[in-house]
Order: C-alpha cells, then structure tokens, then sequence
C-alpha cells in the first residue's frame, strides 16, 4: 500500500475522532455552562446599565498596586479606572475622572461596602492544569522523592480520554480564576481539550503541547506544524514543551528551533529539576542542559524553563546572558524534595525581572494559587535575604507577562487589556494596616490570604463576581469532576 494512501486513510481516522471529539466537548460545555446575566442589585457594587456590556467604569478604588512604564510598584490610592472593548483606557484620581454613568454600560463602585483592593490579574508560569483530575490519585503512591512519587503518573494519564482532559483543564483553570490568577501557561500533551477548556472558563492561556512525550509517542514537532496551522484563531496561544531535554532528540530540538524562529513560539521545558535529569540529559546529549540550550539555538528570550534547582554560578549566568525565563516553583522543590532554587544568584548575576512563579499541578501544591507560592518563596530564601513583598507581586505580574510575552498584561495603565483581580479590603487578610503606609496591604495580602478573590475580570469580562464563577455552574462541575475520577479509579483497578 502506497505512503500517500497510509496518509490518507490516517487523516480520515484523524477527521473522524477530531468530529467525535468536538460532539462529546458540546455535551461537557452543555452540562456545566451558563450565563450569569449581571444585575444590578442595590447590595452590590454593580450598576448594570446594558447587560452585554463593552464600556466599564471602575470607580472610588480605595488602592490600585501596579507597576508603571519603568517597573516601579505603585500604590494608586482613590483612582477610577475606564475599559472599552476590553482594554483599558484611563487610570486617573478619582476627582479627574468625573465621568455620567449613564454613559458607561457598566459602573463598578469599589469604594462601597469596605472597599475594594485592585491588582492586575496573576500570572502563573507553570502550570498542568490536565492532572486535576488526578488530585488525590497520587496520594496512593507517597514517595521519598519526586521519581518514587510520580512513577505511575503516565499509567494514569495514559487511561484518560480527551474528555477527561478537558473537564480536568476547567477544574484547574477555575480554580485559578477564584484565586486571582487570569493568565497560565499549560505544559501538556494535547491541544485541543485545553484550548475547549480555556474558552469555556474565560481564561488566557498558553498551550504549552508536548514534542517528545512518553505518555504520547506520536507528539513530534511535526504535530506543532500541524497545529501551527490548523489553529490561528483558538482561544489559546500555541506553544511548544519537553518534559526533561532527555527526553528530545537531537532531531526534535532542530526541528523546535525552526519552529520558533518560524512562527514565534515559546518553547518551555522543566529544567535541572533534580539530579538524575541532569545525570540523564548528560547522558543523552554528552552535554548539561544549559549547554544543550545553546548548542540547538534554544538560549534565548523565546525558552522558559522551569525549577532550575541544580546550576552553578557559570551556567546561571549563561540563562540571564540569554534572556531566558524561569519559573520559580518552591512549594513544588519541597514537596518533591527537589532542592533549592538558586534565587539570590539568579537576582545578583542581574536574572531577576525574567523570574516568574507557577503552580505547577494538584500533584505538587495543596492548593493552586500564587499568593502562597511568592509567600513560600519569601520562606525559602529567607535565611540569605529577605524577598521583599514588592518582588514578589512583581513576579506574580510584570516578570510572568515578560516571560510569557504578552506586552500588554500584567500592569493596570492606559492600553493594557483588562486583566483584574479585585480583593476585599475590608477583610481578616487585608486588615489590620498601616494606613500611612499602604504597601502593607499587599503584604497582608500575600501572608495571610487564604480566601477566594473577590471578583475577577479577564479581557473586560466578569469571569468571577462574588466568589462565583460567571460561566460555569461549579456545583456540576465537581459532580462531573468526581464521576470521570472514579471511573477513571476503575479504568486503572485501584480500590477507593
């Protein structure tokens, strides 16, 4: 039989699952979407004047924290804010930004009941957000160290369908949302589930798809070029990913190269994470990871790698010569007893505004938000230096958005899509502060939060509005939810 008919037939194979695929996706969406038409309601903060609404007016903010042009944290205290189509257009005091309400389709007070704190939306750099389903699951299976932990990771995430990896994706991102956190990027195997997922929960999101992947041996970069094409207007942005560079080829890293000169992408990969992937990638590549990076062409603004645990002062400094992202994830290092990030080196060698936190999964964090993991790097490195509050917010913003490569996040200005997070100030995580001295607010913020974001708003629209989500019923989410974990449960024969 001729190669061309092989190829045929595999495409129509290929059809086929991509139409049954999309038919089963319209049955989730169906069963846990809705609408939540806002209202106004005289116990809220919400004037409601057109209910699709494209015109907003965030008024009487009692603090905004944002960094300007030049990266300086700023505290704006009674400021407004106006978005139109989704991007902010105006942040001014107050007083300067008298404007008819009538004129808006949407006017938020947040100065009423208390009062309100305002951030940008958070940015998480690492994340999977397809193992949610498998929260509990790995419990089964405690470990010395990350390789005893995760050995039967693959055995599990070879078990799930598709379905099963977009419901999971809605579950990680949502919970997510409900902690701040507008922007992620997703390390995994497939697109499409969490490209379906991020559309159905709102999200901004980095694909992040798999090029060598013992879990799906057919991932090549051959696949990325597929997708590169068949893609261009998903919800979410194409990016290419490795699990250890031990696991790629030399032919795969050529060929990612060519890739990310060809379309722009982002090629992420977990990096010097303990020592037997340094030993493995030696072994492979007769080469250290940093060295790799550069040999394929791969040092460069467009990789951002992950953990980073295992370098020394020559190889840092390599990564910040070569504008490479990284991904600080201590709770992750602890839990898998990983090691130490090597932060203060990264920040002295000059590496500091390309360092970014994430989540990474279920597996590797009690809960997925950002304001533990920067309070948990202040614990980490403590005992050197003190990782101010102020760095840590950045690197939950501007850092995250540098390295992702979204210019216009991460910073509430003139021009930038309307990513915000908005929490209680009147709050037990907020309060008590020093009112001369509002900077203590976001430290309160960062110790002690330990609740839902009060509201969350992602391209100009209320993804979260009273600590519930606006697009998805959460209730039939977590039935669905446990109902595809215990049938996964008995796909792999584990009793309850």
């Amino acid at each position: 039989m001729s190669q061309f008919i092989v190829n045929c037939r595999l495409k129509i194979v290929d059809c086929r699952l991509q139409c049954l695929m999309s038919e089963n996706f319209s049955k989730i969406k169906k069963l846990i979407s809705k609408t939540d038409q806002l209202k106004t309601d005289p116990h809220s903060r919400l004037q409601v004047n057109r209910a699709d609404y494209k015109t907003i007016l965030i008024k009487n903010a009692p603090y905004i924290f944002t960094c300007d042009e030049n990266d300086k944290l700023k505290v704006r205290e009674n400021y407004s804010i106006t978005i139109k189509d989704g991007i902010i257009e105006r942040v001014a005091p107050t007083d300067e930004l008298r404007a008819d309400e009538k004129k808006f389709d949407l006017v938020y007070d947040a100065g009423k009941r208390g009062g309100i704190v305002i951030t940008p939306g958070l940015i998480n750099a690492h994340a999977h957000p397809p193992m949610y389903l498998l929260r509990s699951s790995m419990s089964l299976d405690e470990g010395e160290d990350l390789n005893e932990t995760l050995k039967n990771l693959y055995l599990w995430e070879k078990k799930m369908t598709p379905e099963d990896f977009a419901v999971s994706t809605i579950g990680d991102l949502t919970e997510e949302q409900k902690n701040g956190i507008s922007t992620t990027l997703s390390h995994y195997n497939f697109f499409h589930p969490a490209d379906f997922a991020a559309e159905t929960a709102g999200h901004n999101l980095v694909n992040a798809i798999s090029v060598a992947s013992h879990v799906s041996p057919e991932n090549r970069p051959e696949l990325i070029e597929k997708l590169a094409a068949e893609t261009a207007g998903s919800v979410s942005r194409l990016a290419m990913s490795v699990h250890y560079l031990y696991r790629a080829d030399a032919g795969a890293l050529k060929k990612v190269k060519e890739l990310v000169e060809k379309y722009g992408l982002l090629f992420t990969c977990h990096f010097a994470e303990t020592p037997k992937a340094v030993k493995e990638t030696i072994k492979k590549h007769k080469l250290n990871e940093v060295r790799v990076l550069k040999k394929y062409g791969l040092l460069n603004s467009n990789t951002v790698v992950s953990h980073a645990v295992h370098l020394d002062l020559k190889e840092i400094k390599e990564l910040v010569k070569g504008e490479v992202g990284v991904v600080h994830l201590p709770t992750s290092n602890t839990i898998h007893k990983s090691g130490t990030f090597p932060f203060w080196k990264f920040h002295d060698a000059g590496g500091y505004p390309r360092i970014a936190l994430g989540t990474d999964s279920v597996v590797s964090k009690s809960r997925l938000d950002l304001l533990s993991e920067a309070f948990q790097t202040r614990m980490t490195h403590i005992f050197d230096r003190t990782v101010k509050f102020g760095s840590l917010f950045k690197m939950m913003t501007i850092n995250g958005a540098r390295i992702l490569k979204y210019p216009d996040r991460g910073r509430i200005l003139p021009g930038f899509r309307a990513d915000i997070a908005f929490w209680k100030l009147k709050d037990r995580a907020s309060m008590p502060y020093d009112t001369d001295k509002p900077i203590t607010i976001l430290g309160n913020i960062i110790t002690h939060h330990g609740g839902a974001v009060r509201d969350l708003m992602i391209n100009g629209r209320f993804t979260v509005k009273e600590r519930r989500h606006t697009l998805i019923n959460e209730s039939r989410l977590l039935e669905l939810l446990q109902e595809r974990h215990m049938e996964m449960r008995k796909r792999m024969k584990v009793k309850s």
